[in-house]
């Protein structure tokens, strides 16, 4: 299969396995289990980041003190955007700060959430495409990652747009349409980053900084609100299941390609 071929099976069948995973999960009332999902993407997060893409991103540039450092500037880049996207949010009622709670979020529109949303969908898209011009292994891997970790969110989606007064035949066509944001951002990023090859090195330390922020800074907090040691642990084995899914996953592709 071609380059091209694999985005866009990635893009659609990403934006469909979580949108309908999700719904699953929010239509049948099962929000215990989103925080088992969290734990989960956290370890498929960082471990796609520091097993895979960082590693290919240091590779394809040739200088790993550069790549590092565009992790770090695209940490700040997100640090950045997610401040932006609060402070709009407490233009519309009055708020102190931003709670990760996918069961109690109601500072924002269930209007802002499909636009966050598609504007999430959309990079994750030219993440995937930056990824499979890489490498079709590392972009499977990628792909992988960015699945775990939408299908949390997309349940929290779900949720407020069901609290927001939205029905749930509405709720699931919005964000089935949002999701297709995905495939938009990979066509446009293969056609942007064929023409410029040396921007793909950059756009996979981007990937690693969005995987690592989106882990550490958004997912990781809501953790720390179960302090108890069942639950501890609980994550502590879900983020390391993560993990290991990804070398798994990595192994597997091997397998395959050799074969």
């Amino acid at each position: 299969m071609s380059v091209l071929s694999w985005i866009i099976l990635s893009s659609l069948l990403g934006g469909l396995l979580s949108v309908g995973a999700a719904a699953l999960f929010a239509f049948s009332a099962r929000t215990s289990w989103v925080s088992l999902l969290i734990s989960y993407a956290v370890g498929a997060l960082l471990g796609a980041s520091f097993l895979e893409v960082l590693p290919h991103a240091m590779t394809a540039s040739g200088d790993a003190s550069s790549s590092a450092a565009i992790v770090l500037a695209g940490i700040l880049v997100f640090f950045v955007l997610e401040k932006l996207v609060i402070w709009r949010h407490c233009h519309i009622e009055e708020c102190e700060g931003h709670e990760h709670s996918y069961e109690h979020d109601h500072g924002r529109s269930g209007m802002i959430i499909l636009v966050g949303d598609t504007f999430h969908n959309f990079v994750d898209g030219v993440l995937i495409a930056a990824a499979f011009m890489e490498d079709v292994k590392l972009g499977i891997v990628t792909a992988v990652a960015i699945i775990a970790h939408e299908i949390p969110q997309e349940v929290g989606d779900f949720v407020i747009l069901l609290h927001s007064g939205y029905s749930k035949g509405k709720a699931f066509a919005y964000n089935l349409l949002s999701s297709f944001a995905t495939l938009i951002g990979g066509l446009l990023a293969y056609s942007a980053l064929s023409a410029a090859e040396g921007v793909v090195p950059v756009m996979l330390a981007f990937a690693a900084a969005s995987m690592i922020y989106v882990a550490v800074a958004d997912l990781i907090p809501g953790l720390h609100k179960r302090a108890e040691l069942k639950a501890t642990v609980q994550q502590v084995v879900l983020i390391s299941l993560g993990i290991l899914s990804i070398a798994v996953t990595h192994r597997l592709v091997d397998h395959f390609a050799s074969g």
